[in-house]
C-alpha cells in the first residue's frame, strides 16, 4: 500500500494522520502467531542516512528466522509528531522483503498513544493491514501514575479521559515501557504479547533484536 502524498506540507500531514487514525482497529486478539516481527530504524548524522530493520522470530522459541534491512537517505528532518512520514517508507521497504508473513509486529515507537492517534506502529499497521503494537521507551502524550516495581504491573496512560495505552513494568525496578495498540489488537492483548516476548530484558525480543539489526549488529543472513 502506497503512503499518501503530503508534499512536505505539515498541515496536510496532520490531516492525513487524522484520517488514517479513523481506520485504526483498536480491538482484536492475536492468539498463536507462528512468527512475530520486530521493526526499528537507526538514523543519525548530518547526511540523514538511515537503516530500517525487520527481524522475524518464531514463536514460542523467539529464535531469529529472518532479518531484512533497507537503507537510504531520509528525505525529511525530524518533526515532532510526524515521525512516521520520515521513517515509514524505509520500514515498509524492509518489511516488503520478508519471505514469511508475521502474525504480529512490534514497533519501537508509539501506536495510538499519539496526539492524533496515529503513531509509527499504527501508521505501519494500517499500511500493512496487520496487527501491530507500539512499544515506546518514552511518553509522547497523556498522563499516568507510576506502575508498581514488579514485572507485569502497569497503569493506564490517559489523555482527555481516553485510555490510549499502558505504562508497563517489563523488568523489576527498571524504567517502564509505554505500550499502545497499533492496529488490529486490543490493549489487553498487546500487553499480554509484550510480556510473552520479554525474556529477561526490558525490551521485548522482537524490538530489542530489531534495534540491534538496525545498528548493524545482527547480520542479514542470520537465520535458523
Amino acid at each position: 500500500m502506497k503512503l499518501p502524498e503530503w508534499d512536505k506540507n505539515i498541515v496536510l500531514a496532520k490531516d492525513i494522520q487524522r484520517r488514517l487514525a479513523k481506520q485504526v482497529l483498536r480491538g482484536g486478539e492475536v492468539k498463536s502467531p507462528k512468527y512475530i516481527a520486530g521493526v526499528d530504524i537507526s538514523a543519525g548524522g548530518a547526511n540523514r542516512e538511515a537503516r530500517a530493520a525487520v527481524v522475524l522470530l518464531n514463536y514460542p522459541e523467539l529464535q531469529i528466522v529472518e532479518v531484512e534491512t533497507a537503507q537510504a537517505r531520509l528525505e525529511m528532518p525530524y518533526i515532532p509528531g510526524l515521525l512516521s512520514f520520515r521513517e515509514l517508507p524505509l520500514m515498509l521497504a524492509a518489511c516488503g522483503k520478508l519471505s514469511y508473513k508475521p502474525g504480529l509486529i512490534m514497533v519501537d515507537g508509539q501506536g495510538i498513544a499519539h496526539p492524533r492517534r496515529l503513531g509509527l506502529a499504527s501508521h505501519l499497521g494500517v499500511m500493512l493491514d496487520m496487527p501491530t503494537i507500539g512499544c515506546a521507551k518514552s511518553c509522547l502524550c497523556g498522563s499516568h501514575a507510576e506502575p508498581g516495581d514488579e514485572i507485569g504491573e502497569y497503569t493506564q496512560l490517559v489523555e482527555n479521559n481516553e485510555i490510549i495505552g499502558a505504562v508497563l513494568r517489563t523488568r523489576s525496578r527498571v524504567k517502564a515501557l509505554y505500550i499502545s495498540t497499533g492496529h488490529r489488537i486490543s490493549l489487553e492483548n498487546a500487553i499480554y504479547w509484550v510480556m510473552q516476548c520479554c525474556r529477561g530484558y526490558r525490551l521485548p525480543q522482537p524490538t530489542r533484536l530489531a534495534h540491534m539489526a538496525a545498528g548493524g549488529n545482527i547480520k542479514v543472513d542470520m537465520a535458523l
